[in-house]
């Protein structure tokens, strides 16, 4: 499972910063920077971490890590690391593991530069867990669903595909857009990843054959449904991109804080994150579903929480994976990413940290990060209905618009 971090433009960036967290006029007061720590010994490596993750981490007021006791067991263990070496590394890599891996952060990741190992605890988790499953679709290939949707359910006539190859931070990616009607009247899109600043000549036609739908043909169409199942998330601005079309009034689906202090519990006021009517938007007053899963993820998580803030919205499948934090540049805040042991290590350091920018709770309240969001109607997805070319979770939609 990948969780993308979002690539976006300057513009875009600006916009997202003034939607999500705070007024870009606003100056937060300057904190340690933790790539600035020393890096001499282990031990002064655990203190830059511990120290980054008590300034940097933004979800201590709802995890339930200790992070005092973490300090009181583990800062004896480092000390007892005196040379740089391969079975010390080793070591040190198994001790950052032990201590951060309850952490309920589900984008956090080490990656540790010396041996280019990646630690990432919400997936290690989630592996252990599905090994109770074998009937999971984790049984077969990825996108697998797809192939069921396009040659069973979307109408022929009005099916549309296309796949471009884009650019993430850790390498290029395939982004895959599928849209059409079933049965004549509701309409369809599946992505596989939020992408669509980089749409190109074969992902941008088909977007543009959903949105010309919308507008040209609204009338015809009894629901939508918009499939982030298998989703790993990406560009935040997608949500206005896309459910932005979809309304013509501003809607406050959650809130965000992010750290404005060198105090773990330093945080800024709740800030309302808004859903922004974009140009050319209609009022889709029919049902929108989303569908979304286990796998699906960031991106796809905030996407579902504001589908269910639509007054004509629903989600329906399986608690997503609990990967709610946007990402943001750590220049712009005081938290989220950080590297230590700059001075000695060169420019990627000895360990570099990926957490949320910022803490999202929903419209009521409620703070999914290492507990998915929940449907409002449960339908679970197995090996068994794919392979028997059934989409439970979607015939579960299509039943739920041809009710309203």
């Amino acid at each position: 499972m990948k969780l993308f971090n979002p690539s976006v433009t300057r513009s875009a960036l600006a916009c997202l910063i003034l939607t999500f967290i705070v007024s870009c006029t606003e100056m937060l007061p300057s904190i340690n920077e933790p790539a600035n720590y020393s890096g001499n010994n282990y031990n002064e490596i655990f203190e830059a971490f511990w120290n980054g993750m008590n300034t940097n981490y933004v979800y201590w007021s709802n995890d339930r890590t200790n992070w005092d006791s973490v300090y009181r067991a583990y800062k004896p263990l480092f000390a007892r690391l005196t040379s740089f070496d391969e079975g010390n590394n080793s070591t040190a890599e198994r001790y950052f593991t032990e201590m951060t891996s309850k952490l309920i952060d589900s984008h956090f990741t080490l990656t540790f530069q010396l041996t280019g190992t990646v630690v990432t605890p919400s997936l290690n988790r989630k592996i252990e867990i599905d090994k109770q499953y074998p009937d999971s679709i984790y049984a077969l290939p990825t996108n697998f669903f797809k192939s069921i949707v396009a040659a069973k359910y979307v109408d022929k006539a009005s099916l549309r595909t296309g796949t471009d190859t884009v650019t993430q931070q850790d390498g290029d990616s395939p982004f895959t857009v599928v849209t059409g009607t079933i049965r004549g009247n509701i309409l369809y899109l599946y992505f596989n990843q939020f992408s669509f600043s980089q749409a190109g000549g074969e992902t941008l036609p088909v977007l543009n054959t959903f949105f010309n739908t919308l507008a040209r043909n609204l009338s015809s169409v009894k629901g939508v449904i918009i499939d982030v199942r298998d989703n790993g998330g990406g560009e935040i601005t997608g949500l206005n991109f896309l459910l932005g079309k979809m309304v013509r009034s501003p809607l406050t689906y959650a809130y965000t804080r992010a750290k404005d202090g060198n105090g773990r519990l330093d945080y800024t006021a709740w800030a309302p994150a808004i859903l922004t009517p974009q140009a050319g938007a209609v009022s889709v007053t029919q049902p929108i579903v989303v569908l979304a899963d286990h796998t699906s993820a960031s991106m796809s998580e905030i996407t579902t929480l504001a589908v269910q803030a639509l007054p004509n919205g629903r989600f329906i499948g399986t608690t997503t994976w609990g990967a709610t934090g946007p990402l943001i540049p750590s220049v712009y805040l005081n938290g989220g990413q950080f590297t230590i042991g700059t001075p000695n290590f060169g420019n990627s350091g000895f360990l570099s940290v990926y957490t949320s920018s910022a803490e999202l709770k929903s419209a009521d309240g409620q703070v999914y990060e290492g507990r998915g969001v929940k449907p409002d109607e449960w339908v679970p997805e197995t090996a068994q209905a794919y392979r028997a070319g059934v989409d439970l979770q979607l015939e579960a939609a299509i039943r739920y618009i041809n009710s309203h």
